[in-house]
Order: C-alpha cells, then structure tokens, then sequence
C-alpha cells in the first residue's frame, strides 16, 4: 500500500485499522449491469432512500446536523471511460504537498461556489480546473446520492462518461497522478471492506469507513463511500 497518504492526525492511519469484508448478502453485479445502456437507465430513476444500512445511518446522523448548520455543498465528477475490456472508473491521488488528504484518492471535484449555476457545473468545472478535460467531452449521466464527509461537506456526485477526443492535463497544485481501476472491480462487494476505529479510547464513539484497496492504491473514506453508493444503485433495479 502507498504510505505517501497524509491524514491530518499523526496517530491515525486508515489502512491500519480494524476491518471485515463488507459483502455479506451482497453480490457480484451481472455484466449487463456494468453497462453503459444500464448505467444510463438506473440513472434516469430519482434518487431513493440509502439502502446500504451503514451509509443510511451515517446519512440520517449527518442530516440532523445539517439541519442545525448546513454543511458546506461539494461537488465531484465520477469519470467513466469506455475501454475494449469493459467500462472504467478514471480516479486521482492529490498532490503530495498540499495540508489536507495529501496523498488521498478523489474523484475531480470540489466546493460549489457562488459563481457556479448548479453543483454539476461546479464538478465540471473541478474537472476541468483539475485534470483539464473540458466539459464538452463529458456527457452527465445522472446523480448519485448525497454524501455527508466527516470535514462538513455535502458531497454531491455525478456519474459522466468521458467522450472520444477528450485531453488529460493534469493539474500538479492539486492531483499527483490520475488512474483508473476496472467498474467491475470497485462495484464488486467482495473487494468492499468496513473498517471499525475508536479515535481516542474504549469509551470514544465507534467511527466506520468504507475502503477499496487496489493493488498500490487504497480507496476509502467518502470515495469509497460514493462508490458503495453506486453498487447499491445499479444492484437494486
């Protein structure tokens, strides 16, 4: 695993902590269903409740406090590129020197910010700003749910496939590399762990994150979260 990953407490590291596989009852998706055509149609059904029951009872927690103080909106492209052996989810790692998640695998995104007509836009543009894909190479499929991050975002992801033509210009102030792992691989629930961690001691509440090791590179956090949110889509129709 890469130990380039910073994660702002020194005496945390993700890929330490306590884990069990997160497939029990869950199964490998059907190869029509990692499908561009299938994509594009379990995408056009409105969002629904969370079904995976550990991201439902995060969401409902972080909903409480979103109501007392609103999180801050984000917003990130999920990238999907179409290959001889199959779809492909294009992903990045931030760049080394920056202060928070150095090292991390993202999806491009960022703050929605007041100039930006609404969160798609402000993914494409992330996109843009961060890996230089232009817009017009980037058809939107639809939404995934909402996600809450431990940092007070509400992450607000949208599933694009990248067209024919369409430029990588990687942006070395924000992304250290960009690299793409099979769909069939991260939207499998047997390559799908949650990890348990208490921060302080025994009595401190229990914290979860979902991770996604891929050879070298170790997806977790609201990433992996997202990713778990995709397999739930696609499985349930």
């Amino acid at each position: 695993m890469d130990n380039n990953i910073k994660y702002g407490n020194p005496n945390f590291n993700p890929l330490e902590q306590s884990r069990e596989r997160a497939d029990k009852g869950l199964t490998a998706l059907d190869t029509e269903k990692i499908s561009l055509p299938f994509i594009q149609q379990s995408l056009q059904y409105p969002i629904s409740e969370y079904a995976d029951p550990v991201i439902a009872t995060w969401h409902k927690e972080k909903l409480a406090i979103h109501q007392q103080k609103p999180y801050i909106e984000a917003a990130t492209l999920v990238p999907l590129i179409q290959t001889t052996h199959g779809l492909e989810l294009l992903l990045t790692r931030r760049s080394l020197h920056l202060k928070k998640h150095s090292g991390q695998i993202s999806f491009p995104g960022g703050r929605v910010d007041q100039e930006d007509a609404s969160a798609e836009q402000a993914a494409l543009r992330e996109t843009l700003e961060e890996i230089g894909v232009e817009s017009q190479f980037i058809q939107v499929l639809g939404a995934l749910p909402d996600f809450f991050t431990g940092t007070g975002f509400v992450m607000k992801p949208f599933v694009g496939i990248l067209q024919d033509g369409y430029q990588l210009s990687i942006n070395r102030n924000e992304v250290e590399e960009v690299f793409t792992v099979p769909l069939s691989f991260v939207l499998n629930p047997s390559n799908h762990y949650l990890h348990h961690i208490r921060e302080t001691d025994a009595s401190s509440p229990l914290k979860q994150y979902f991770s996604i090791p891929y050879h070298d590179y170790f997806i977790w956090g609201a990433t992996a979260a997202v990713i778990r949110n995709f397999y739930y889509k696609l499985a349930r129709l």
